[in-house]
């Protein structure tokens, strides 16, 4: 990678395609790459939705383009000429033609195709809990995904994390926004489900460094931050955090289920039968992970805990904002 010095920050000659740069992970990603030196390319379905990454780098270093991973030729155009290739794009809800199906597994597929016409290397971010064998829709798409990618290109890099938390995030936040105007909030399945929150700076610097040939080609990388919580801790640390006493009410499995049956189908899908299914199962970092070297750490990142993360952005679900006096 030749570098040249330009207002004493190294500039690359160096392009990488990152695919949903714009969502919540995809900005800290591009921010991480810009701040490296790369020229990067962020392929969106809407690039007039995503001028807001165009500041997080030099004028010119950062570029829009259009690409839908359900049609191959614009993937194609969009990885033209890059020396690296990054997967974020994905989905918590299938919705209208978006289903784990096209952005999961043939997305994935045909992201992949592009990095191998193209003679790049690949970054692929899953998500902990993909299997390919898996009957939950969510996790066998994620798992066929990754097939997908190293059939393509068997160099490449998966990387798979725990929840990923954060300013803009879809767990806290959501949460939070429920406590604000709900006396309650339901534990599905009891709240014994483990979950080991990773910060999503973090998740982005492991994208980098991963892109930057300092993760091990072809390896499976599960990511995951210092803490591991049942679902009712994180709820009772969000609680703590925002100031606010909710009564946790114990939901069934069965009982969220018949509930996501009907929240699915709504607009915003607050729960569907596949999130419930989910919960069934531990989403941590493995102890093969952990024996073989492909954590986060491994990658020379000290993941950020919670609390220090949390009170920058949930403080906003506080009564009197940052003004409120929260108990230690």
């Amino acid at each position: 990678m030749s570098e040249v010095a330009v207002a004493d920050r190294p500039v690359t000659d160096s392009l990488v395609t990152v695919f949903g740069g714009s969502g919540f992970l995809g900005r800290y990603v591009v921010r991480a790459l810009a701040k490296r030196g790369y020229r990067v390319r962020v392929a969106v379905r809407r690039p007039d939705l995503a001028g807001f990454l165009l500041p997080l780098g030099y004028v010119g270093q950062i570029q829009l383009t259009q690409a839908n991973v359900r049609f191959p030729d614009s993937v194609m155009a969009a990885a033209e000429g890059a020396s690296s290739i990054v997967n974020l794009v994905g989905i918590l809800a299938p919705s209208g033609r978006q289903s784990f199906d096209a952005v999961h597994a043939f997305g994935a597929k045909v992201i992949a195709g592009a990095a191998a016409a193209n003679g790049a290397s690949l970054v692929h971010v899953s998500a902990i809990g993909a299997d390919a064998s898996s009957e939950i829709g969510y996790a066998r798409s994620k798992g066929e995904g990754e097939a997908a990618a190293r059939a393509a290109v068997p160099g490449c890099v998966v990387l798979r994390p725990s929840i990923v938390f954060g300013p803009e995030d879809e767990f806290f936040n959501r949460f939070a926004g429920m406590a604000r105007m709900s006396p309650a909030l339901p534990l599905i399945g009891g709240g014994h489900t483990r979950f080991q929150p990773v910060f999503v700076a973090d998740v982005a610097a492991a994208v980098e460094r991963s892109v930057d040939g300092k993760a091990k080609a072809g390896a499976v990388y599960e990511l995951g931050g210092p803490e591991v919580r049942t679902f009712r801790e994180l709820m009772e640390l969000m609680l703590h955090e925002i100031g606010a006493r909710r009564v946790l009410v114990d939901l069934p499995f069965g009982l969220a289920d018949l509930q996501a049956r009907v929240l699915e189908k709504l607009p915003g899908a607050l729960l569907t039968r596949d999130q419930v299914a989910m919960l069934h199962f531990d989403n941590v970092v493995s102890d093969a992970a952990i024996a073989e070297h492909r954590t986060i750490q491994d990658l020379g990142i000290l993941p950020a805990a919670m609390a220090s993360v949390l009170p920058s952005y949930l403080w906003r679900f506080r009564k009197a904002g940052q003004f409120t006096r929260i108990e230690t």
